[in-house]
């Protein structure tokens, strides 16, 4: 598989203290180990399974996702905007695979 798209919707500036939201998207077709391809064979589980956004290197929001989640999972959650900085979004894999992208935010 290549490495998948990650999409963030976010905005570039905010006022201090006010609540700004964040939507992210990962590519990812998230295979639960139940499906067969056109030959009968099981296609192995391979999801992304947990995401973290961290903003200024402190985690914000945590989701540990599972097989229930559809392909290319969207995530929508708030955060209040306190300082200037970097978000940082990353989507870890199972089989130890790790994908991240990050955003500035500027705070005034």
């Amino acid at each position: 598989m290549t490495t998948p798209r990650m999409r963030v919707k976010a905005p570039k500036n905010a006022i201090k203290g006010e609540i700004v939201e964040i939507m992210t998207l990962i590519s990812h077709p998230m295979d639960t180990g139940l499906r067969k391809d056109k030959q009968g064979i099981i296609i192995p589980r391979k999801i992304v399974n947990k995401f973290v956004c961290k903003y200024n290197d402190i985690e914000v929001f945590v989701a540990d996702l599972h097989e229930a989640i559809s392909a290319n999972p969207l995530i929508q959650f708030s955060l209040v905007a306190n300082d200037s900085g970097i978000l940082k979004f990353i989507w870890f894999e199972d089989g130890g695979e790790v994908y991240s992208t990050t955003r500035k935010l500027r705070v005034s």
